[in-house]
């Protein structure tokens, strides 16, 4: 069993200015009641801490090991209290933040870079990963938001959904996309959906579940037996994939804007305008956000609704 730690929190002062006066002075308690405490720590734990000296107190061996122990946590204690009263007045602490893997990596260590200049007690982690896995780290309050692609998540179900707020920030335009030599190749400017159809794919994973919804938007049909002949975890493998002539993929334009600009890669163009991936702001519905949190929130649609941001991700393919 552990001690009380109240007690432990008396012995801390006592042991640190060697005096009962002193600890009840600084514990806003009577000397009486420090005692008290010290001498049931003492039958509690079977062991004398202190020898009693003549208005002394010296640490027994066993007081020593008590003190190694307890002082570490309750200096730690007295920091950590600091700076959660701290944050109520400025932005300080940690922000965890969850993101789509491409966008986060090039865009979130400069906004995270720029708010620290202003709030330099702020620090971050990042979580890279797909809806499926940053929905359920917001749930749990593993995350204190997270960005994710709506697009990606249509016909997915996930658990509570309404327990979350999403806001769209971020209209990012996707396209299907091959290199210049596989186009001149096998689509050769049909892009029905029985040519389409028959042709080879990368996925970016395991369901195909951005190629479903992408032959679903521009054709209204799922293309069920698609031959995927690469599978992958991240955007830039997809692209990878299609630069080096595998077959088609689906992927956010602005990756390759100076690539499709030079001809390098070809968008597979229908009827419909392209795809746009709402990228939107998700968290906890009923969660009251820190001040750090909402600083934090507000400094992120600054940056994003500005003039700089506002275009980057659209229009590619028009440009």
């Amino acid at each position: 069993m552990l001690p009380d730690f109240n007690r432990l929190k008396v012995f801390y002062y006592v042991f640190l200015y060697r005096s009962v006066a002193v600890a009840s002075a600084e514990l806003n308690i009577t000397a009486s009641a420090v005692s008290q405490s010290l001498n049931k720590l003492e039958r509690e734990l079977t062991v004398l801490l202190f020898t009693r000296l003549h208005k002394k107190l010296v640490p027994t061996f066993a007081g020593d090991q008590l003190f190694e122990i307890v002082s570490p946590f309750i200096r730690d204690l007295e920091a950590g209290i600091r700076q959660i009263r701290q944050a109520k007045q400025i932005p300080s602490g940690m922000i965890r933040v969850g993101s789509p893997i491409e966008f986060g990596i090039s865009y979130f260590p400069k906004i995270f870079a720029a708010f620290r200049k202003k709030y330099p007690e702020v620090v971050f982690t990042m979580t890279l990963g797909d809806p499926a896995h940053i929905f359920p780290k917001i749930k749990s309050g593993e995350l204190d938001f997270g960005l994710v692609d709506i697009f990606v998540t249509q016909e997915q179900v996930f658990e509570d959904f309404g327990i979350y707020s999403i806001e769209p920030l971020i209209d990012e335009e996707v396209i299907m996309a091959c290199s210049r030599q596989y186009y001149e190749k096998e689509i050769k400017g049909d892009h029905s959906f029985k040519n389409l159809a028959s042709k080879e794919y990368i996925s970016y994973e395991k369901s195909s579940l951005t190629l479903r919804n992408w032959f679903k938007y521009h054709f209204n049909k799922f293309s069920i037996g698609l031959n995927r002949v690469l599978t992958v975890d991240s955007h830039q493998a997809v692209i990878s994939g299609i630069k080096n002539q595998m077959g088609m993929g689906v992927i956010a334009s602005h990756i390759v804007r100076k690539e499709i600009k030079k001809g390098q890669i070809i968008p597979i163009t229908t009827v419909k305008k392209n795809v746009i991936n709402k990228i939107s702001l998700v968290q906890l519905q009923d969660k009251v956000p820190t001040l750090t949190e909402k600083t934090m929130v507000n400094f992120l649609k600054a940056d994003i609704f500005s003039s700089v941001h506002s275009k980057k991700f659209l229009t590619v393919t028009s440009d």
